[in-house]
């Protein structure tokens, strides 16, 4: 998602405001160097501006160390995962969560509540119906199989206590963070180089995208948005300065996204939802919930919660765009 097409041929978006306090301990002659690795079944990369003496190796370890620890806590391909212990738990049993898990099902069934449920993580059994977890599938599931998905399914059915951070099993239901988790991770590892002196970042996992702060040179860090490919759309790039980029399609992965409230793949023309937004996790979560809902009620969502978001989908055999308002505004700037 890092741009590359030439500047003279792209739409430019950019933040309403620059944050003065995200250009503390900038050096224009900080040298930028890439680190990379694997996690969530995708890849990681950060570009950073790095003082003079960064270990590079030591750092790559350490933000490698806090996607593994991610990963054991919000897996569900991971077999012993918080997660997993938390599907396998007796109905009535409460799950004890730490800070990082706990945040991450505050926001997702916040998102859950407010798209009514178009994002849910709790869907986990329709996702394993499909094949769509560890377990392959062959074929579409059976109409009865996935009547009982969908029954065992649900945000609603959870018990969440934010104060003593811990989630009740109502008993059968499994949750699926794969809508939400990458997104956290993300600003989880650009937190993380934070803490350890470099607020000038660019984080990307599996296409989840933050920028924290700016480049050596004073220019932004540049994030092109995503379109399916053969889709003719003008290019649109956005300045990641204190904000997140998260993209979400049917494109790369197949049919995969799901409906919830039904179980049924989403096939409604949709072909790629990018949302903007402080917040890596929240665009992740917001970009799952607009593919859901499709292009009318999707944007008309976005707009109701001031989302920065482009909606790319087909209709009469033609592929159309639609910017929110917010996006716009960021255009027009």
């Amino acid at each position: 998602m890092t741009a590359d097409a030439p500047l003279a041929t792209v739409r430019i978006a950019v933040p309403a405001a620059i944050d003065a306090s995200a250009l503390a301990g900038l050096d224009p002659a900080a040298r930028l160097v890439d680190l990379s690795g694997e996690t969530m079944g995708t890849y990681w990369r950060v570009r950073v501006a790095a003082p003079p003496g960064l270990e590079g190796a030591k750092t790559a370890d350490a933000i490698q160390a806090r996607l593994d620890g991610l990963v054991a806590q919000m897996s569900h391909w991971l077999p012993g995962s918080l997660l997993c212990t938390f599907n396998d738990a007796p109905g009535g049993a409460w799950t004890a969560l730490p800070s990082d898990f706990a945040t991450v099902m505050a926001a997702g069934l916040a998102i859950a509540e407010q798209s009514d449920g178009a994002f849910d993580p709790a869907a986990g059994r329709l996702t394993d119906l499909y094949g769509l977890g560890p377990k392959p599938c062959a074929g579409e599931p059976a109409a009865g199989a996935l009547e009982e998905a969908v029954r065992a399914s649900g945000w609603r059915r959870l018990a969440f206590d934010g104060a003593m951070r811990r989630l009740r099993q109502p008993g059968g239901l499994w949750l699926d963070l794969s809508g939400i988790a990458k997104g956290y991770a993300a600003d989880a590892v650009a937190d993380l180089l934070a803490a350890r002196g470099l607020p000038h970042a660019l984080v990307e996992i599996g296409g989840e995208c933050v920028g924290r702060g700016i480049k050596p040179d004073g220019e932004p860090w540049w994030v092109d948005l995503e379109a399916p490919p053969g889709w003719r759309v003008q290019p649109l790039r956005v300045a990641a300065h204190q904000l997140a980029v998260a993209t979400s399609g049917n494109y790369v992965r197949g049919d995969h996204t799901l409906d919830p409230r039904t179980g049924q793949r989403v096939r409604n023309g949709i072909g790629a939802v990018s949302v903007l937004h402080p917040s890596a996790m929240a665009a992740d979560a917001w970009a799952t919930a607009l593919t859901v809902l499709g292009p009318d009620e999707g944007a008309a969502l976005a707009v109701r919660q001031g989302l920065a978001a482009r909606i790319l989908f087909q209709r009469a055999g033609r592929v159309r765009e639609w910017l929110s308002p917010a996006l716009v505004t960021m255009l027009e700037g």
